[in-house]
This record gives C-alpha cells, sequence and structure tokens, in this order.
C-alpha cells in the first residue's frame, strides 16, 4: 500500500505543479501549487527508495507530505487561510520522519 499510495501522491504533486503554471488564479495561489507540488513529489519518491528498509518512516514522509501539500494546495484553491497554520504539522512530520530513517540507517 505505501508505493500505491506513493505513486498517487506523486501524480497528485504532479498535477498540482502543472495546474500551478498554467490555470492557478494569482501568484500566490502558483507559488503555493508550486511549494506543494515539489514537497509532495520528493517525499513520495523519497517514500519509494525508503519503504523497504524504513517503513515507519516511509509512512510519516507520505502522511506528511499530504497534509504540508494538501493544505496549501486547499488554499490556493479559495480554501481558509487558517488552513496555513496546519501546514507546519505536516512539514514536522517530514523532519521526523528523516530523523527516523536516518537513525535507521545508521543503526543498520
Amino acid at each position: 500500500m505505501i508505493g500505491l499510495f506513493a505513486a498517487v501522491s506523486a501524480a497528485l504533486a504532479v498535477a498540482a505543479g502543472a495546474f500551478g503554471a498554467h490555470g492557478a488564479a494569482g501568484q500566490q495561489e502558483a507559488e503555493w501549487l508550486r511549494t506543494g507540488g515539489l514537497y509532495q513529489l520528493i517525499h513520495a519518491v523519497g517514500a519509494l527508495a525508503i519503504m523497504g528498509f524504513a517503513r515507519g518512516p516511509a509512512i510519516l514522509l507520505l502522511v506528511g507530505g499530504a497534509i504540508f501539500a494538501i493544505t496549501l494546495y486547499a488554499m490556493a484553491l479559495g480554501g481558509p487561510r487558517w488552513l496555513g497554520a496546519v501546514t507546519p504539522i505536516g512539514g514536522s512530520l517530514l523532519i521526523i520522519g528523516w530523523l527516523w530513517a536516518g537513525w535507521l540507517f545508521w543503526r543498520g
């Protein structure tokens, strides 16, 4: 399931980036879509790369990437600005996921 979620996440990231480049209402909205897409795509690929060795961290990368990106996507599409206060929760999960993965790789 991690691979499926990562693949769908990557596809959504590409779609968000394309919409940001060609259909966003304004510059701020385009930037939110670009940033969300970039982070979501990077972490989907990262999850695919580590899912065989570090399942827990891979899940955190996907969940964190989704929270981070989806809150930005929602604001870009007219959602409430308070969602910006939720975005750092996703970012924190990303940081924890990478640190956890690093610890697992260090342990061997």
